[in-house]
């Protein structure tokens, strides 16, 4: 049985991004392909199926309204984001956040019951728990697609 967290190392990520979606695939850690992060670096936290456990959708809008409206106060920059297994349909909404290390990142996740949250640099993808110190260190290959106007 695959565990969450080798789920997790698998996952994409979209980001929206002015026009375009950038989709941010994990990859051989040392290969960093394409579109560079909108930041130095890049956060993806969500809100979506706190513990793991998958709950009805209003209740995920709400925790995900509570979390960027968290965002909002602290004043970072966000970008919309979604990210999980896109073929099998398993996808939460997210934010990419600019402006946070990874102990706050981490924090935030934590204060929304999530398992883990995301890291781009330019020349890493991490994920990082959010229940201990575990972290795993990937490359990257990020695609741009136009959104139809």
């Amino acid at each position: 049985m695959t565990s969450s967290w080798d789920l997790y190392c698998t996952a994409v990520v979209r980001f929206q991004l002015d026009a375009a979606v950038v989709e941010l695939t994990p990859a051989a850690p040392g290969t960093c392909a394409g579109v560079l992060p909108p930041a130095a670096t890049v956060h993806v936290i969500t809100a979506f199926n706190p513990g793991g456990r998958t709950v009805p959708r209003d209740v995920n809008a709400h925790a995900q309204a509570a979390l960027v409206a968290e965002i909002d106060a602290l004043g970072l920059r966000w970008w919309p984001a979604a990210g999980g297994d896109f073929v099998a349909g398993h996808i939460e909404d997210s934010v990419a956040v600019a402006g946070l290390d990874d102990r706050a990142a981490r924090a935030l996740g934590r204060r929304y019951g999530q398992d883990a949250v995301f890291t781009w640099t330019p020349g890493a993808w991490r994920l990082l728990s959010c229940r201990d110190i575990r972290t795993a260190t990937f490359g990257w290959v990020a695609r741009t697609h136009s959104v139809a106007a």
